[in-house]
């Protein structure tokens, strides 16, 4: 019983040690006193730390179309093992043991089984061809005087394919702000 109480004991004292290293602090009082990222429900917060501050979103492109255009999938011809399951049949001899009576008339008969069964590995048979993709399909948007810079120009950004239908079908040199899903192309 004493065994028992002193695991319980040293998991919680582990999980309480992790919660600490991980940041969990309930008081709601960082380290530099800030409170938007701890786990408090104190009452007494102000209402510009009750919910974290929302940044300003840096990952939207503002500029000018310029071009589009769309980079098909890439694709080539590889080879790689081919794998197959080789079973082998299999014995193994099992023992019984079967006890009748009881005290000093207790019996024991033993007896022995011969189970079958299989074995089965993955082994390597020969090669096999299939198509690798070396690069997906990709839609790109260039844009000028890119976030009211002048002097960036003719920078392409990777856009998802509804950006990209709604780019293609604008006017050169009309302004559009996207969230691009990558830079260059």
């Amino acid at each position: 019983m004493f065994s028992k109480r002193l695991i319980v004991a040293a998991v919680t004292t582990v999980v309480i040690a992790g919660l600490g290293a991980c940041g969990g602090n309930a008081s709601g009082s960082g380290s530099n006193g800030d409170a938007r990222g701890s786990w408090s429900d104190d009452v007494g917060q102000s209402s510009q730390d009750a919910a974290p501050q929302a940044s300003p979103d840096t990952d939207t492109v503002r500029g000018l179309r310029d071009s589009v255009r769309r980079l098909s999938r890439k694709t080539t011809r590889a080879t790689r093992p081919h794998m197959v399951n080789k079973c082998t049949p299999a014995t193994r001899r099992t023992k019984h043991t079967q006890q009748t009576g009881t005290g000093t008339r207790k019996k024991t008969r033993t007896w022995y089984t011969t189970e079958h069964y299989q074995v089965c590995k993955k082994v390597r048979n020969g090669t096999e061809t299939y198509t690798r993709t070396v690069r997906p399909q990709q839609w790109c948007v260039r844009l000028d005087d890119v976030g009211g810079d002048t002097a960036q120009d003719d920078l392409w950004y990777q856009v998802t394919h509804a950006t990209y239908d709604e780019a293609r079908t604008m006017a050169e040199h009309t302004p559009i702000e996207f969230t691009p899903a990558g830079t260059g192309c």
